[in-house]
């Protein structure tokens, strides 16, 4: 028999025992979870972390206290153990399963194939010569990413054959809608051709005395497109406007299956973001994760085309863009307001989200730039602008 004395020793010591053991496994749990934060699972071993440290707390407790509490220390140590086994197991093997689909590769149009004068017949050609040629004075040139096939065909047929036509680094280059915007409004070059301006480019022309003249040179669609196994296959106005308000947030609320709606978005005074932006009539558009913010045109479609994301994903883009220049056979565009986009809906006016293409300037004095957007107007230029996939105009406008 243990004497008082000896027994309120052993109690100090269990109990002694026992803070240094859930001392050390605070410690240890600690540094593996501040290590945790730092891998790819950290969403799954994280939390596992904390509950596992605080349950074998809890066992060593009761491991050291001994008597009827070691049978219960014991079978909980082994529980945690196989339920640890199990949860890594299974979350292993999931991102094992996750990680054996194709990864997304945003990968944009490769616009030297578009070069003009050296674009293996990419380019739409007049069936005969030219009416206008421009040898010197030779205006220059920059547009958005899908307008670049219809104006290198332009120049192909208008300006000399021995010029520099390099699309990242000459006086016929791409840039994409807002850098484009910023050249023109900087006076580093003299057309473009491009959607509508976003608000803060009329404002930065306004501030910088700069009059932006544009004029309507053709017409296309502005579409919406989800992956193709998603069985949504229209949405209407609103509910795209629902949608990218933070509104509708899941699927099965239009049709579709219980999952929650990913709609990415494009960077701002990008030519697809402001026409979203034209589209939502004034409601305000919901802010997106970070991650959801697509750079590129290519990007916003390979991402919803992508495996990984296609129970929830939506995305926009322009017509020809996605139709000719990615033709990403995993899309499918929507239906809007029960009206397919197409040519044939876009010419009528029936689809609700045509939209024109411009030519901006901004006055500069070169003869050859009216000259040009002239040519641009006429039978030719319509003829070209047709045979690359847009939709033809036969009057000019101007917007203030």
């Amino acid at each position: 028999m243990y004497s008082e004395a000896q027994r309120k020793y052993n109690r100090i010591m269990k109990i002694l025992g026992s803070l240094a053991a859930c001392a050390g496994l605070f410690l240890g749990g600690l540094i593996l979870w501040v290590l945790s934060l730092f891998w790819t699972g950290q969403k799954f071993y994280s939390p596992l972390i904390l509950v596992l440290t605080v349950w074998l707390m809890v066992v060593s407790v009761a491991l050291i206290i001994g008597g009827r509490w070691r049978k219960w220390g014991t079978i909980a140590l082994v529980l945690a153990v196989g339920v640890c086994v199990l949860a890594i197991g299974g979350y292993e093997g999931y991102r094992l399963y996750y990680r054996s689909f194709e990864q997304v590769v945003e990968r944009e149009p490769n616009l030297a194939k578009y070069r003009p004068f050296d674009n293996d017949g990419r380019l739409a050609t007049l069936d005969g010569t030219a009416t206008l040629a421009l040898t010197d004075n030779l205006p220059r040139l920059d547009g958005a990413t899908a307008l670049y096939p219809v104006y290198a065909a332009f120049v192909q047929a208008v300006y000399p054959s021995d010029g520099n036509y390099d699309p990242r680094r000459s006086d016929v280059r791409c840039s994409r809608t807002g850098t484009a915007y910023d050249r023109l409004i900087r006076g580093d070059t003299d057309i473009i051709f491009v959607a509508r301006p976003s608000q803060a480019h009329l404002d930065q022309a306004r501030q910088k005395n700069v009059e932006l003249h544009l004029t309507v040179i053709g017409r296309e669609a502005f579409v919406f497109f989800v992956n193709k196994r998603n069985p949504v296959q229209g949405l209407t106005t609103r509910q795209i406007q629902d949608i990218y308000s933070g509104e509708i947030t899941h699927w099965n609320e239009l049709g579709g299956t219980d999952q929650r709606i990913r709609a990415f978005q494009r960077p701002e005074n990008s030519g697809s973001q402001t026409m979203l932006q034209y589209i939502m009539e004034g409601r305000s558009l919901m802010d997106p994760p970070m991650e959801d913010v697509i750079i590129g045109m290519g990007g916003i479609i390979a991402r919803t085309a992508n495996y990984r994301n296609f129970p929830n994903a939506i995305g926009y883009t322009f017509m020809y863009f996605s139709t000719e220049m990615i033709n990403n056979g995993s899309i499918r565009l929507l239906d809007i307001d029960g009206i397919a986009p197409a040519k044939e809906t876009v010419r009528d006016g029936s689809y609700p989200f045509s939209t024109e293409i411009y030519a901006v300037t901004t006055g500069d004095t070169n003869p050859n730039i009216p000259l040009f957007i002239e040519w641009i107007l006429s039978p030719q230029g319509q003829e070209l602008l047709e045979k690359t996939g847009y939709t033809g105009i036969q009057a000019t406008a101007d917007m203030p």
